[in-house]
């Protein structure tokens, strides 16, 4: 075992070191913790692992994975997330790569397999390219650690690559092929065909989506009743996204899992479930208007402890040595003053997020009023939004803008478990359409727990999709200037300079892509890049210099984006080329947009050079409206793979990048171990979510 020797004066030192041989005076003998070198091919096998665990759920064809636990827990899921959270990692790079996916997939809410296996094909090609690197193990002590600093290098030129031009390239050679889905066809009642979408597209995004979750089996059912749920949930005089938001935020308190019951059991109930039970029950049993308040405090004075000086006014005076007698006679007099004048603002109804004492319940229920307690403090939240009132806190300033008025208030029972059952009145000021929650049913808790987990990331999607994807008008402004200078000499006549001026108007504006782009599945996406990517290769000049040429990075991103259609088709290598050949057979044969950069300047937007060449007077938004060949491509191959989001898988390759770069950076592994591994080290006491293992380069 290694030992430090560290410096210090005598009487600093103390006799209760822990090495074994008593050091001169003045030093301390400090044992070094364990330290793991990190190689390039120790990462490779890490990531190696986890991507045999996620590929046998991969694609439609892939199944789902049971997990079991000493205790008789058992979970069934297809979710990437959850599958790689529930494993016991020991490796600390491992969990490394795991958090980083878990913060994609909660931000994306899709992706989290295929960043794995993405991650794992890049690694393996940046080790191959690092390893063919010529006079690699020249400047360095070892050859690992040559390979390991090209690695780094590559892995650096590859992300400032992705965020300097990949954007412009999806937008130019692969979105351009989409089309929009638009807000309209998720709020519709009736999917009527439009002149740019197809009648189907929203089921067909969402029936994707669930496929990879949930199966073919419920994928329609589930992806039909998501619509249903945004269609109730539209709010006044707000952005369309505003409905996916809150569903998003309030989707603990939105929905109710039912175990017990087949999966197509589950429906749309009018207005809220709380789920706690009456504390007092409803003596009500016809259905009319009742007046309800909310607390988040107590109702009665709290009894004070024994090491509290009980302190109660009188007349203007306060004396410390009144009896608990008195206090508590006090204390039930401001009871029923509360309760008194609950009474006369008509109030039937007691909403508590507190448990209330038994002396509340018992006036409650002397004054005919339910009390519901201990509610949660996100359906609380739900509630004061659509009630549009506050929780009361003082008991005492209870006013009439503090009560709600509700449609009913009744139990309601929901496989073994009653709940509180309410609406809520004059709702058309603040939503358009009729609130309502979610049953969720399913033959066990760990069905209804993955049926709601699929909800809620397709929530997630949604909110990617419809978000647009583009550079901030600072950027823009920067490559319009930059492309103007391209495009323009100082020799230029007023005749060359009128020439120009409409392309540059056009480029003034901010060259974002359409809210809602989506393109055929099934590996279309990566087809489409893959191509853009080796185009963009052969038109760009190759820049001198110890850097990665802009091609040899375009080629090695471009080669492993074919890692997903190549598993999604795994059964069938014939089927995979066949698509490829179908996909790449309805693009141009002409590569004139990709060209037009090797006559610009290197910062020059792609979109820009689109704009200027192919779109002239339909302005750099790319989207069907300005795209004739959109319908060619993604309709006749949407309706046998489905839909997804152009702008989730932009997203997901900057992560992946990114995580490629943090993960290469990894030197080594420094071992700390607290007071209780300290004591026992066993291999039992690492799981993937309680240790702090610390990665450092």
């Amino acid at each position: 075992m290694p030992y430090i020797f560290v410096k210090e004066s005598e009487e600093d030192w103390s006799p209760g070191y822990r090495g074994r041989k008593r050091p001169s005076v003045g030093l301390t003998v400090v044992e070094m913790l364990p330290v793991d070198r990190l190689h390039l091919k120790h990462v490779l096998q890490t990531v190696g692992a986890l991507e045999a665990t996620v590929l046998r759920s991969f694609g439609p064809e892939g199944g789902q994975v049971l997990f079991t636990r000493d205790t008789g827990h058992a979970m069934l899921s297809r979710s990437g997330t959850r599958i790689l959270k529930a494993l016991r990692l020991e490796s600390p790079l491992a969990r490394m790569v795991v958090e980083c996916v878990w913060k994609h997939s909660s931000s994306t809410g899709d992706g989290s397999k295929t960043f794995i296996l993405l991650l794992a094909s890049l690694l393996r090609m940046i080790h191959t390219k690092a390893c063919k690197e010529p006079n690699v193990s020249h400047t360095y002590n070892s050859r690992e650690a040559a390979e390991a600093a090209t690695a780094r290098r590559f892995a650096d030129e590859l992300l400032a690559f992705a965020l300097a031009e990949l954007e412009d390239l999806i937008a130019v050679g692969v979105a351009s092929y989409g089309f929009c889905v638009s807000w309209e066809d998720f709020t519709a009642k009736s999917h009527q065909p439009a002149a740019h979408s197809d009648p189907h597209c929203v089921q067909k995004l969402l029936t994707s989506f669930f496929h990879t979750r949930l199966g073919h089996t419920h994928c329609d059912f589930i992806s039909n009743l998501t619509c249903e749920v945004l269609r109730h949930w539209t709010f006044v005089n707000d952005q369309p996204s505003s409905a996916l938001h809150f569903v998003n935020d309030n989707f603990p308190a939105l929905h109710t899992a039912v175990s017990g019951f087949p999966m197509s059991c589950s429906r749309l109930i009018d207005g809220q479930v709380i789920h706690r039970d009456f504390a007092v029950p409803c003596p009500r049993t016809e259905d009319q208007p009742v007046k309800a308040v909310v607390f988040s405090g107590y109702l009665q004075p709290k009894i004070l402890g024994a090491v509290d000086v009980l302190k109660v006014g009188c007349g203007g005076l306060v004396t410390e040595e009144k009896s608990f007698v008195e206090f508590s006679a006090w204390s039930e007099r401001s009871l029923q003053c509360v309760i008194a004048n609950l009474q006369r603002l008509g109030v039937s109804v007691l909403l508590s997020a507190v448990k209330q004492s038994a002396a509340v319940l018992a006036s409650a229920a002397q004054a005919q009023m339910c009390v519901v307690e201990c509610i949660g403090k996100d359906e609380l939240a739900l509630f004061a939004k659509l009630s549009g009132t506050t929780p009361v806190s003082d008991c005492w300033t209870i006013e009439s803008q503090d009560v709600s008025t509700l449609t009913f208030c009744r139990p309601i029972l929901l496989g073994a478990h009653r709940y509180v059952h309410v609406a809520f009145q004059d709702l058309e000021k603040r939503v358009t359409g009729e609130p309502c929650s979610l049953v969720i049913c399913g033959a066990g808790e760990g069905q209804t727990d993955q049926v709601a987990c699929a909800f809620q990331d397709a929530i997630r999607m949604l909110l990617v999709t419809f978000q647009p994807m583009g550079r901030t008008s600072t950027t823009a402004s920067k490559r319009t200037n930059q492309f103007h200078d391209s495009t323009s000499s100082p020799a230029s006549d007023h005749s060359d300079r009128t020439t120009h001026t409409p392309s540059n108007a056009i480029l003034s504006q901010q060259c974002v892509l359409e809210p809602g782009c989506v393109l055929a599945a099934g590996g279309t996406f990566e087809f489409l890049l893959n191509h853009a990517l080796l185009q963009h290769a052969r038109c760009r000049l190759v820049s001198n210099g110890t850097k990665m040429s802009t091609p040899a990075v375009s080629q090695l991103l471009a080669s492993a984006l074919l890692s997903v259609p190549q598993q999604i088709y795994s059964h069938s290598a014939r089927h995979f080329l066949q698509i490829q050949t179908r996909i790449l057979g309805l693009l141009p044969k002409d590569s004139h947009t990709f060209s037009l950069l090797s006559k610009q300047k290197p910062s020059t937007s792609l979109v820009q050079a689109c704009c200027a060449s192919e779109f002239p007077a339909a302005g750099c938004k790319l989207s069907m409206h300005c795209c004739g060949r959109t319908d060619v491509l993604s309709k006749a191959l949407m309706l046998d793979s489905g839909l997804e989001s152009v702008s989730c898988k932009y997203q997901l390759l900057l992560a992946v990048l990114q995580c490629v770069r943090s993960v290469l950076r990894v030197d080594m592994v420094l071992h700390t171990h607290s007071a209780l591994h300290t004591q026992s080290r066993r291999p039992t006491d690492v799981s993937s979510e309680g240790s702090e293992d610390e990665a450092e380069d």
